[in-house]
């Protein structure tokens, strides 16, 4: 990733207190249980420890780590039976999803063996659950429970819990990093409009702008010669470019020159997410940059910064949200409707992700004329596989809230457009008329990420840590 970023896990366990002189047995088995649990936690996280709760000033302890830490989402183990205060003075203060881990040390009880210590200790985490949860609710705090079991491993919980990670990856993208607007959005397109000082305070994402000009001379300073030729060579490995040019063409090496440049302006700048639209007379060395943009920003892409077209800059938090949680984040919008196949054509021309070219290696070519914008130049086009694709858009409404717009789909194999935009064949549950009424009428705006795989589950946990609604519009 051009911009590294790790998010923040409050984890803390809880037990009733009374229990403890009762049985001491029960303290050693406790905290066995829970730092195995925080071994299932994927290192992809950062985990602030609350330890382990058991009275009011414990939980507030705790509350004050989170705090301090600002912490992307809570885990909290319940170990067995406990009351509601030690949970609320922990999260009492955060604006974040506290999930409920009710996983059980046990499969199942021997019955004939069990006594009151193996029962508090080994099976009884769901006696709490419902009182927490409860407790939860009147607080105004989201949440969500999984539930399993220890002995014998439990491959769900472990989904589970990666995917919330993801999640919290989201939050603290949004958080730490930055998104930049180059120029402004594409004349006319009033749904690309955004207030950046309510997308900060409703989603922590702060905005950078920079004009055009700033941007001319970016690459004056990069004379690493030996640099230059790296890139260009990752450029030829990944793009197939028209004309078989070579590491070596002189287009390439100036073009290797632009990538460098722009990768070390989107690490001094923190820049996740880049959304930019040229509409100037691309003479001189305007033209010259604007010719190379899309393959340029196609390579920041790959490397984990979003890089959106004609200005979206809600476009580019979608591709950043599902390159974040799959690995890939793909420009997309609707292109036609195949009636006779009942299939959807979905595609983009400018920047995308060369992950999503599975199957494929992205190609590369000049046009004269980029429709609809000035000047011309490299267009690249994707090549998504056959098979699960998830669609996200990101739109507000009349009051500035925001919302996700979700769609899970099949692509398959068949004919696609060859004048160098990325474009899929898209089958959907409710067929293509269906969908294209239910996606237009949430009003998602004229742009929508694409990633291989189904993701709605994901997304749903990036809707509650953000406090975003997610519509699905089918799977």
């Amino acid at each position: 990733m051009l911009v590294n970023t790790k998010a923040k896990i409050g984890v803390f366990s809880i037990a009733l207190g009374a229990y403890l002189p009762q049985f001491p047995q029960l303290v050693p088995n406790f905290e066995a249980q829970y730092e195995d649990f925080k071994k299932t936690i994927p290192d992809t996280v950062d985990i602030v420890d609350g330890g382990m709760v058991t009275t009011k000033e414990q939980a507030m302890a705790a509350g004050d780590k989170f705090r301090a830490a600002d912490v992307d989402l809570v885990f909290l183990q319940l170990l067995t039976y406990a009351t509601s205060y030690n949970v609320l003075p922990a999260i009492r203060d955060l604006d974040v999803p506290v999930v409920c881990i009710n996983v059980q040390k046990k499969l199942a009880p021997d019955y004939a063996n069990t006594d009151i210590p193996i029962w508090l200790g080994d099976l009884y985490a769901c006696g709490a659950v419902g009182e927490a949860v409860a407790d939860l609710e009147r607080a105004g705090k989201r949440h969500a429970v999984i539930t399993g079991v220890v002995e014998g491993g439990d491959p769900e919980v472990a989904a589970q819990i990666e995917d919330w990670c993801k999640a919290a990856q989201v939050r603290r993208r949004f958080r730490q990093t930055n998104i930049a607007q180059i120029g402004r959005p594409y004349p006319g397109m009033m749904d690309l409009y955004i207030d950046e000082t309510n997308l900060y305070n409703r989603m922590g994402l702060y905005t950078k702008q920079f004009d055009w000009e700033d941007m001319w001379a970016i690459a004056d300073d990069i004379t690493d010669t030996e640099a230059i030729k790296a890139k260009a060579q990752d450029i030829i490995d990944t793009f197939e470019v028209e004309g078989g040019a070579t590491a070596d063409d002189e287009d390439i090496l100036d073009m290797a020159k632009h990538v460098l440049a722009f990768e070390q302006w989107a690490k001094d700048e923190d820049l996740s997410m880049i959304a930019s639209h040229y509409a100037g007379k691309a003479q001189g060395v305007a033209g010259k940059l604007d010719s190379m943009l899309i393959p340029a920003f196609s390579m920041l892409i790959k490397q984990g910064t979003a890089c959106a077209v004609e200005g979206d800059m809600k476009v580019a938090m979608a591709m950043s949200i599902l390159k974040t949680i799959s690995g890939m984040g793909q420009l997309s919008e609707m292109y036609s409707i195949d009636f006779n196949e009942d299939i959807c054509i979905i595609g983009h021309s400018g920047s995308g992700d060369a992950d999503i070219s599975v199957d494929r290696k992205p190609t590369m070519k000049i046009v004269p004329v980029f429709h609809g914008k000035t000047g011309g130049g490299y267009l690249t086009q994707f090549y998504p596989p056959a098979g699960d694709v998830t669609y996200l858009a990101i739109t507000q409404d009349k009051d500035g809230h925001f919302k996700f717009v979700v769609a899970e789909g099949v692509n398959e194999e068949g004919p696609i457009f060859t004048f160098g935009d990325t474009n899929m064949r898209t089958r959907f549950s409710n067929g293509a008329r269906e969908f294209c009424n239910r996606w237009s009428e949430e009003g998602p705006t004229h742009h929508m990420a694409a990633a291989i795989g189904r993701h709605i589950d994901v997304i749903e946990k990036v809707g509650k840590i953000l406090d975003i609604p997610v519509e699905v519009v089918c799977r």
